[in-house]
């Protein structure tokens, strides 16, 4: 009975399935991959070391290598866009003061809160019991939003001691920017969700997929040349009884490498043949344009208006001073 099946015999009691198991195991497979797993590391090393002769280090294909380049160069250019056109996924990102805003909302939020769950909760009761509030509703966190909000705010400190806006320029003024930048932060909304779901997130998945899987199959090619490389330095030191061993796994790697850059080479040209990328960027660029044109649109609308609102007022002005 050999080493391997007493081994077997040996964990009978420990019932079928434990037996089954132990037939999937392929011992001497595991310890060919650790050998190879090794051999390969040290190869790496003593490159990195610089202890390998350049002619003794495998040459991949040129076009393998004007690939490998060209991935790098669109795998940079998805990480530089993406590394600025995120800001568009955080709605803040031109109205730093915001932080200060979202910190009185939360306070206000959670003070009405409380409210609300004493109003419920202590009813029937021998304390008193709030009356339900309703928390302030929520408001978008973006400069064309700030300034509707801050020239409506100033209009309305006007009305308070201005009864007849007809009269007060200043206020028509002030009515015409807020409108202007009210429909500006509408345009502002629909261009970050465009954005969002146009640009970001298929550029994103791009480099998450495609050009990840073709880095990876190149990661792949690597390793496969450094375990060829490794098996050629097993053959140059092998003994005569292990020559022909040595030689089987130098073919044997060599026709692994073959195959994995021919993979990686189909990869990467499919990536680089990919059209979304320009897709992508015209439906950026499209977005963009939408919300500027909208914005040149609302202010050309009303600065004719209060143009003439500030030309009227000085004209008043020098009038009462010429006199």
């Amino acid at each position: 009975m050999s080493g391997w099946t007493k081994l077997q015999s040996s964990f009978t009691g420990l019932g079928t399935n434990a037996a089954t198991a132990l037939q999937g195991l392929n011992l001497g497979e595991s310890a060919n991959k650790l050998s190879k797993g090794f051999q390969s590391s040290v190869q790496a090393t003593r490159e990195r070391l610089g202890q390998v002769a350049p002619d003794e280090i495998t040459e991949l294909p040129q076009e393998y290598k004007d690939l490998e380049a060209r991935v790098d160069a669109l795998r940079q250019a998805h990480v530089a866009l993406l590394k600025i056109t995120n800001v568009y996924a955080f709605e803040s990102y031109d109205y730093p003061t915001q932080i200060q805003e979202s910190l009185a909302e939360l306070s206000t939020t959670i003070g009405a809160n409380l409210t609300n769950f004493a109003a419920a909760n202590l009813k029937g009761t021998n304390l008193p019991a709030p009356a339900p509030t309703t928390p302030p509703a929520h408001q978008h966190k973006t400069l064309p939003h700030a300034l509707g909000r801050a020239a409506t705010q100033a209009g309305a400190a006007l009305q308070a001691v201005s009864p007849l806006p007809e009269s007060d320029r200043l206020l028509r003024a002030l009515a015409a920017y807020a409108g202007a930048w009210d429909k500006i932060a509408d345009a502002r909304v629909q261009q970050d969700g465009a954005i969002q779901q146009a640009f970001l997130a298929p550029w994103q998945q791009t480099l998450n997929t495609s050009i990840n899987m073709a880095v990876k199959a190149r990661q792949a090619v690597r390793a496969s040349r450094l375990e060829l490389d490794a098996a050629k330095q097993v053959l140059k030191s092998a003994s005569p009884a292990k020559q022909e061993h040595a030689r089987l796994e130098v073919e044997n790697a060599e026709d692994d490498l073959v195959q994995k850059t021919e993979v990686a080479i189909t990869l990467m040209k499919t990536v680089l043949e990919n059209p979304e990328p320009i897709k992508n960027l015209n439906e950026l660029t499209k977005a963009q344009l939408l919300y500027y044109n909208a914005a040149a649109e609302a202010l050309s609308g009303v600065q004719g208006e209060i143009e003439e609102l500030a030309v009227a007022a000085e004209g008043e002005y020098r009038k009462t001073r010429e006199h």
